[in-house]
């Protein structure tokens, strides 16, 4: 009875792990296309831009997926121009990606503009409303300067914070000019 037992439960689990093997290596039909999952690109796209490790509060990545071509844009410092090629090398190995368009500026070295990133840096963080912007990993206010002009990117909760950080950012001597790209989420 015992061994009748074992040879039925063995049959049993052998017909079944042959029946999940059929539908799990299940071949698509020859006449089927499948179209990409733009969603699933644009939220690995997403994941690789921020697990740069170089990425940080003076870089800016943004991207736009257009079917399977991924266009990447923003800036980042000249230090930290091995982000811009990290950042195509990893999009390129997101499978579904069929091209990617690298138009990611690296910012050119400037001594003057370094001092305005510092100042930009602890005059905006340093206000206790905005201070929570800086927490995480990849903070989500940016602050770009460009000979001179700063540049505000990211995304803040309310039009309050948008507001507090342009003038924050135009309180900083030596700023020619703020132009505050921050998106309210």
């Amino acid at each position: 009875m015992k061994i009748r037992m074992r040879v039925a439960t063995g049959v049993f689990g052998a017909v079944l792990l042959a029946l999940t093997g059929m539908v799990v290596a299940r071949p698509a039909t020859a006449g089927s296309t499948t179209k990409p999952d733009i969603t699933n690109i644009e939220s690995q796209v997403r994941h690789k831009l921020v697990m740069l490790p170089w990425y940080g509060v003076f870089d800016n990545l943004e991207y736009q997926v257009n079917g399977t071509e991924v266009t990447l844009t923003g800036q980042v410092l000249s230090e930290h121009d091995r982000t811009k090629y990290d950042a195509e090398t990893d999009v390129k190995r997101i499978p579904g990606v069929t091209k990617v368009i690298n138009n990611i500026e690296v910012l050119p070295p400037s001594p003057f503009d370094d001092q305005i990133r510092r100042a930009e840096f602890r005059t905006i963080f340093s206000r206790s409303d905005l201070g929570r912007y800086t927490l995480g990993a990849i903070p989500q206010v940016h602050i770009i300067v460009r000979d001179g002009h700063v540049f505000l990117e990211g995304v803040v909760i309310n039009q309050m914070d948008k507001q507090i950080a342009e003038m924050a950012a135009n309180s900083v001597p030596g700023v020619f000019s703020v132009t505050n790209n921050l998106r309210i989420d």
